[in-house]
C-alpha cells in the first residue's frame, strides 16, 4: 500500500480500510488529506469493498480551517471555493463513483465535510458516542461537500433544514431513527461490525453491487423511465459476468454461491 501522511491504508482480505489519521486535530480534513483520500480511492488494487473510519476519538471534525502554508482552506470566498472544487469535492465525487461498495464507521464527531464523508457510504455505522453536525450557520457559512444533497435525500427537507439552519448535533441513535444511517452500535463493537459488513460485501457479486449503487444514485434524481433504462442496462452488464453464471448454477444446485468479483 502507498505511504501517506494524513491517512492510513490497509488491506484486510478484499477490503481496503482507509483511516483518516490526524487524531491530534480530530482528523480535521486538510487539503493534503483530501488529496490523499482521492488518490487512495483511485488505487483500489483489486479491493472489492472500502471501509472508511477515523483514528482516535473522532471520525472527522470538518475541514481544517487553519490550512497549511500558502494553501489556506478559508480566508475568502474565493479560497474556500477553490478548496472545495479542487480538493474536497473530487474526494466525495470519487467515493460516489466507485465500482465497489463503501462502508463508513463513524467514531465520535462527524462535522462539516466530515459529516459528508461519514454519510457518503452505502452503509453508515456509527458508534453510540458519535454525532453528526452541520454548524456552518454559526460562522456565517453554508454546508458543503455534498451535505445538502446527502441530508435532504436521506432525511427529507424538514430535518435537513433543522440540522443546517439551527446547527443541531444529531447523535447516532437519533440518526438511525431518522434513517440517516444504517446502524448505531456500541463504540467497542463499531470496527468489528463495520469490517464484518465490508467483508460480506467484498465477497458478493461485485459488478452487480456496483450497478446497484449507481442505479440508486440515478433513482434519487432521475425519472422512472431513466431508472428503467439504467436497470435494463445494468442487468445486461451483470448478466454477462462469471458471478451471475455462478449464482445461477449455485441456485440450481442448492448451494451457496462463491462469487469472485468477475
Amino acid at each position: 500500500m502507498a505511504d501517506y501522511e494524513t491517512i492510513l491504508t490497509e488491506r484486510k482480505g478484499d477490503v481496503l480500510v482507509i483511516t483518516l489519521n490526524r487524531p491530534d486535530r480530530l482528523n480535521a480534513a486538510s487539503l493534503d488529506m483530501a488529496e490523499e483520500l482521492t488518490d487512495a480511492l483511485y488505487h483500489l488494487d483489486g479491493a472489492r469493498a472500502v471501509l472508511i473510519t477515523g483514528a482516535g476519538r473522532a471520525f472527522c471534525s470538518g475541514a481544517d480551517l487553519q490550512g497549511r502554508g500558502d494553501r489556506p482552506v478559508t480566508g475568502s470566498g474565493d479560497a474556500a471555493h477553490r478548496s472545495l472544487m479542487l480538493h474536497y469535492n473530487p474526494a466525495l465525487t470519487q467515493i460516489m463513483r466507485l465500482d465497489v461498495p463503501v462502508v463508513t464507521a463513524v467514531n465520535g464527531a462527524a462535522a462539516g465535510v466530515g459529516c459528508s464523508l461519514g454519510l457518503s457510504g452505502d452503509f453508515v455505522l456509527a458508534g453510540k458516542s458519535a454525532y453528526f453536525l452541520q454548524a456552518f450557520v454559526n460562522i456565517g457559512l453554508v454546508p458543503d461537500g455534498g451535505s445538502t444533497w446527502l441530508l435532504a435525500k436521506a432525511i427529507g427537507r424538514a430535518r435537513a433544514t433543522r440540522m443546517m439552519m439551527l446547527g443541531e448535533k444529531i447523535g447516532a441513535d437519533q440518526a438511525e431513527q431518522w434513517g440517516m444511517i444504517y446502524k448505531s452500535v456500541d463504540d467497542a463493537a463499531l470496527m468489528d461490525e463495520a469490517l464484518a459488513l465490508a467483508a460480506r460485501l467484498a465477497a458478493g457479486p461485485t459488478v452487480a453491487l456496483a450497478t446497484m449503487r449507481h442505479n440508486i444514485m440515478t433513482a434519487l434524481d432521475g425519472s422512472f423511465e431513466q431508472v428503467l433504462r439504467a436497470e435494463a442496462e445494468g442487468q445486461r452488464r451483470a448478466g454477462d459476468t462469471a458471478d451471475a453464471r455462478e449464482g445461477t448454477l449455485a441456485f440450481l444446485q442448492k448451494r451457496k454461491a462463491e462469487f469472485k468479483g468477475k
